[in-house]
């Protein structure tokens, strides 16, 4: 169970930075005033094996955050 547990914490990080680098590629889409249909789609999509993912570790009985290194500087 340990194993399952520590390859969806590998997935979800990987998924948060792959979901970083959609929005900053959507953002900038929107700034050039470009469709972004695409990009948001392909989020959503993430969002949506994310939250699998989270039901997953939490029904196995994690609860300890996972830390992602972000590549913006917060507001």
């Amino acid at each position: 169970m340990d194993n399952r547990i520590s390859e969806i914490r590998k997935q979800i990080r990987a998924l948060r930075i792959s979901m970083i680098e959609a929005e900053a590629i959507m953002r900038d889409q929107i700034n050039r005033d470009e469709n972004c249909a695409f990009v948001a789609g392909d989020i959503l999509k993430m969002r949506t094996v994310m939250s699998v993912l989270v039901r997953e570790r939490t029904v196995l009985g994690d609860r300890e955050p996972i830390l992602v290194n972000s590549f913006f500087v917060p507001r």
